[in-house]
């Protein structure tokens, strides 16, 4: 038995890398938390390892699981992602397409609690304003993340706020922001973050500006803010006052605004995965699409999948079927994702807007439904359906179909025909990107201008798959 410590994916990849090519089976490695005592592993000698590891490759989505694994807090990751390994060079070369198997289940598992958690990182971390030695301003933020994700969120906060300089504590490791580089260093405990400042006054009035009583779950906010993270955010202190006045602000705002309360948000069901939301939707009122509409067409994939697709709206056959692009649009979609190397079952299609929305109109066919573009209402609307199955799927990279989609994902100034292919950070997803809708490639009359657009798509498709560069 070979006794093995590492701390970081990089000490893990090189030594796992070693091991292989000395041939060293998974169960004759301990590999140790580095929490754990520390002196069966000094008991290995290192010479008896090649001194040139022999060259083998996987697949660059275990890289990418593994990298995000390896922050997990569970000391059986380093084990779990060895065996994997062993069994992907052994000849298990599509492991990882089979998500039935209990390591490929428990490493996905690892990943989306990681995920989450960058999530919730870049959700609660707020910054107090302290002047440091050399009479500069700098911001600090003390936060305890369930893992250890600090390198993984850091490059998010120092695009966020790349003009500041900033440190973020955690009791694992803390980083520093120069406004040039990223400096990590170890853990620090809360009694050595800042108390308060004033920003902090500002930043509660900002928060009870934007608090709105129509879209309060006290059971949703506490989970997804979870009450461990309250003594870190300033706002907690307004949270009891701002509850005890939402039913007399939410009447106020329906009295000013007829039909503004309506949102998807009054009903969503108690318990929040997919199933039971698709199932909801069928219920849902918060617009008047429903009226008209044959059926509601809920997202449709994978919840364990690495990409959602986001479109307008469902079509006329779509509305029929009732699933997400199965018609014209789809069938255009199918072909782009199969030439782009993309499993249609791999990805996870959803619109942003859940029922059809046309106009009848009598044509040269006959009498048809011609589709008619959601207004900012019905898209605001329907937005909590979206915002729940992204929460739910976590993608890797998020790819919107369209003009509508984009806008809801990265504001109403985004244009698709500036920004198309642009690679950007969003609340839901670090890589997210916006190329044409296939509806709008089929509407395009001119055949090069056509040919282009498709060709634009399968490369945009490709681009979102290619998973991010290593550190």
């Amino acid at each position: 038995m070979r006794f093995v410590k590492v701390q970081t994916f990089d000490q893990w990849r090189v030594t796992a890398r070693r091991l292989l090519t000395a041939d060293v089976p998974p169960e004759q490695v301990a590999w140790m938390a580095d929490d754990e005592q520390h002196s069966l592993f000094d008991s290995n000698d290192d010479t008896e390892f090649p001194a040139t590891p022999t060259a083998f490759t996987v697949p660059k989505a275990f890289l990418e699981l593994a990298k995000t694994v390896a922050c997990h807090r569970a000391g059986t990751r380093w084990s779990l992602l060895y065996r994997t390994l062993w069994r992907l060079v052994r000849g298990e070369r599509h492991l990882l397409q089979i998500t039935t198997d209990d390591d490929v289940h428990e490493l996905t598992t690892m990943r989306k609690a990681v995920t989450r958690d960058v999530h919730k990182m870049k959700a609660f971390v707020r910054f107090r304003k302290v002047i440091d030695s050399g009479d500069e301003e700098v911001y600090v933020a003390w936060h305890r993340p369930d893992h250890r994700i600090v390198r993984l969120a850091a490059p998010f906060f120092s695009r966020r706020f790349s003009g500041m300089k900033w440190s973020i504590l955690t009791p694992d490791e803390s980083v520093t922001w120069d406004q040039s580089s990223l400096r990590y260093g170890p853990g620090v405990p809360v009694s050595d973050a800042p108390d308060d400042d004033a920003l902090e006054e500002l930043w509660k009035t900002y928060y009870a500006s934007i608090f709105n009583p129509a879209r309060v779950k006290v059971d949703t906010m506490k989970r997804e803010m979870p009450v461990r993270h309250w003594p870190t955010l300033p706002e907690t202190s307004l949270i009891d006052d701002l509850l005890q006045a939402a039913p007399e602000r939410v009447a106020a705002m329906v009295d000013q605004n007829e039909g503004f309360a309506e949102t998807a948000t009054h009903y969503m069901p108690e318990r929040i995965d997919l199933e039971s939301l698709r199932t909801a939707v069928g219920g849902c009122r918060a617009c008047d699409l429903h009226r008209h509409a044959t059926q509601p067409v809920f997202g449709e994939g994978s919840r364990d999948a690495r990409i959602v697709l986001v479109g307008e709206q469902p079509g006329d056959r779509e509305d029929l079927e009732g699933r997400p692009f199965v018609g014209s649009a789809g069938k255009l979609l199918d072909d782009a994702l199969k030439r782009a190397g993309i499993r249609r079952n791999d990805v996870y299609l959803t619109n942003v807007v859940k029922h059809f929305k046309f106009t009848e109109a009598t044509t040269s066919r006959g009498k048809r439904r011609l589709h008619q573009k959601p207004n900012a209402r019905e898209v605001y609307a329907c937005r909590p359906w979206l915002e729940a199955e992204l929460a739910l799927v976590q993608p890797v990279a998020i790819l919107c179909l369209g003009a509508t989609s984009s806008q809801a994902l990265f504001g109403r100034d985004f244009q698709v025909s500036k920004h198309r292919g642009e690679i950007r950070a969003t609340d839901w997803c670090e890589r997210t990107m916006a190329t044409w809708h296939p509806a709008a490639i089929l509407r395009m009359p001119d055949d090069a201008r056509k040919a282009q657009m498709h060709q634009q798509l399968i490369d945009d498709l490709r681009r979102i798959n290619h998973p991010p560069p290593q550190n």
